[in-house]
């Protein structure tokens, strides 16, 4: 099989993030590629919540629409999941408690375990039942237990010999109960282990390791879900590096302390997702006017207000060009895979100090919780450029009073110091300054020549940026333009190629890397050539500059464009509409119920834009009317 996608679902607290990360360890590990998935709900223990693994023979960037094999821990499981279920596909449930309740359509082979007793009976405890489905899982796979064993003495063995050895006879007696009842059920065989990932990172893992690599070490964050996991990251890897982490009072603080830092002259950050990235608008522009370095990672969630703090959504992106009173210069950049979030990440630092202003890393839950198998990251990759910051010995040459903090220089970049050189003093001010750092807040000329200087750094930053602000793939001139942001990257790239009448996968270097080595180009030869339907895909990187001129050449090369926005507003479209026009070309694919797009609602949506028939229904399954906005 070119893949096989496997899935657990059951109650928070049921165990089921330790069973998918030892299975997505397990096979990343054995050389499979993997991309994983988990599914939540904001409660301790209750509720829903799933795990998911796609297992393929070649890189895969999203969890796919369908599932092979099902471990059900509930009925909420089966009432839910069930309907992903290919025709042919296994789901196991927990023997004499559930009703299966199995889609009719298709074929469904369902095999009852009794994973609940069997945990009760050798440990004593139902929680251990997940251990059971492991080795459920192992058999149903056509897999020996032992690869499962190892991981788990390296998940336990700090808690002793025997913890370990009662999970390896947990998943032993599970693999065996399995064995004996595969007669009738369909062999599902992994795909052939290739040269997968050295490590399985998350997205959120991605950013601090990034941030890491790229010279950051001062972290100041309030928890915040979905973002805390890049605090954790950094809080467990950081010390060994003269790193320091403080955890705040409250987002507030956190933007002003990181302010702080990069005004002493350390690469530092803050991580926060929507509502605390509201509470950073007036920081964001201190840092703006003051022409500080600061880089922000905004993990999207569903909102407003609390909203859906464990689901995903790109509702932020006009906050995060511009959450702030007045108007500040900004950079926004939006990594579109896990492995893209590491080099990403470093050089917003980079950016941060070249252009002396705030860097928005632009992620989602989707990307932070989504874990993927990388191979170890290019170091050559990772630069660190600290743009116009003077050395002590620059400094002490020129004349008394020479230098000017807020020089109006041509590109609108000015000379930077760290505080405590001679000759290099200045006051950052929050109030409108003059080249001194004085500030003189009723004079027009000083207003008008402070504010241009400042943006005109936009202008140099947008031709810095260009190479890797979008990438594209497809013909020259398509039919269809799929257009998006962030990590719908992967979904569109799949649609994209059934749409062309074949496979999609994001090859080479345009799944990911150093920003200004990843540029992907145009398919061409007979798959393009005899596609059913002439499609390009588009995906843009920097929200802020926006890459005005690129996008345009794309709109005016297409027959029509549908933008994929994962929200309810149709953001990214307003934001093409306000920088390029083709407000008649331009057509909506929305998703805000908390869920990740999926291939298919694309496709759907993409065959109603097109007035196709043939299977591709004209409306998407999250927006019954399909009108868009």
């Amino acid at each position: 099989m070119p893949e096989l996608i496997w899935k657990v679902g059951g109650a928070q607290g049921e165990g089921i993030d330790s069973t998918g990360d030892i299975v997505a360890s397990t096979l990343n590990r054995l050389g499979h590629y993997v991309f994983a998935y988990r599914a939540f709900m904001s409660l301790i223990k209750g509720g829903h919540t799933s795990y998911k693994v796609r297992v393929a023979d070649r890189p895969v960037y999203y969890h796919g629409d369908q599932l092979d094999l099902l471990i059900a821990f509930d009925q909420l499981t089966l009432d839910e999941d069930a309907p992903e279920l290919r025709d042919g596909g296994i789901v196991v449930a927990d023997a004499g408690r559930w009703e299966p309740n199995l889609p009719t359509d298709r074929q469904i082979h369902l095999l009852r375990v009794p994973m609940t007793a069997v945990a009760k009976e050798l440990a004593g405890n139902a929680v251990m039942k997940n251990m059971v489905a492991v080795g459920v899982s192992a058999a149903l796979l056509q897999m020996e237990p032992q690869p499962f064993y190892r991981q788990v003495e390296e998940r336990f063995g700090k808690k002793g010999a025997e913890v370990v050895e009662l999970n390896r006879e947990l998943i032993r007696r599970g693999y065996e109960y399995a064995r004996e009842q595969t007669a009738g059920l369909p062999a599902l065989a992994l795909p052939e282990a290739a040269d997968g990932g050295n490590w399985l990172l998350s997205g959120n893992e991605a950013a601090g390791l990034g941030a890491l690599l790229g010279g950051c070490r001062f972290l100041a964050a309030y928890p915040i879900t979905p973002a805390t996991e890049v605090m954790y990251w950094l809080l467990a890897n950081f010390p060994r590096y003269g790193g320091k982490i403080i955890q705040a009072e409250d987002e507030i603080a956190a933007c002003n302390m990181a302010i702080g830092a990069g005004y002493a002259g350390v690469r530092a950050m803050t991580n926060t997702s929507g509502p605390g990235f509201s509470l950073m608008a007036e920081a964001i522009g201190l840092a703006a006017i003051a022409e500080v370095p600061l880089v922000i990672i905004d993990v999207q969630r569903g909102g407003p207000a609390t909203g859906l703090p464990t689901k995903t959504e790109q509702s932020d992106l006009y906050a995060m060009l511009w959450n702030s009173h007045g108007e500040g210069p900004r950079l926004v950049i939006c990594p579109t895979t896990v492995e893209e979030m590491v080099y990403y990440m470093a050089e917003a630092f980079n950016l941060a100090e070249i252009y002396q202003c705030p860097v928005i890393v632009a992620s989602d839950l989707f990307l932070g919780s989504s874990r993927q198998g990388l191979h170890r990251v290019d170091l050559n990759r990772i630069r660190i450029d600290r743009g116009r910051l003077q050395t002590a010995e620059e400094l002490a040459l020129l004349p008394r009073d020479a230098f000017h903090r807020y020089e109006d220089t041509h590109d609108g970049i000015s000379p930077r110091s760290i505080p405590g050189h001679k000759g290099g003093e200045y006051t950052a001010l929050s109030n409108e300054h003059d080249e001194r750092g004085l500030y003189e807040i009723e004079d027009p000329a000083t207003r008008r020549r402070q504010m241009e200087k400042r943006f005109r750094k936009l202008e140099v930053a947008a031709r810095h940026m260009e190479p890797w602000a979008t990438v594209y793939e497809g013909p020259a001139n398509p039919d269809l333009l799929l257009i998006g942001t962030g990590s719908t990257r992967a979904q569109i790239a799949e649609a994209a190629g059934w749409l062309r009448g074949g496979p999609a996968v994001l090859e080479g270097k345009a799944a990911g890397g150093h920003p200004e080595a990843d540029q992907a180009g145009t398919a061409t030869g007979t798959a393009a050539e005899e596609a059913r339907v002439r499609v390009g895909h588009l995906q843009i990187r920097t929200l802020s500059p926006f890459p005005v001129e690129t996008v345009r050449r794309h709109l005016e090369n297409c027959g029509q464009a549908l933008v994929v926005d994962n929200n309810f507003t149709a953001q990214l479209q307003g934001l093409i509409t306000k920088c390029c026009g083709f407000h008649a070309k331009l057509h909506s694919c929305l998703c805000y119920d908390g869920n990740p797009f999926t291939v298919r609602e694309i496709v759907e949506r993409a065959g109603a834009v097109l007035g196709e028939t043939g299977g591709l229904a004209a409306t998407t399954a999250r927006r019954p009317t399909g009108e868009g906005r």
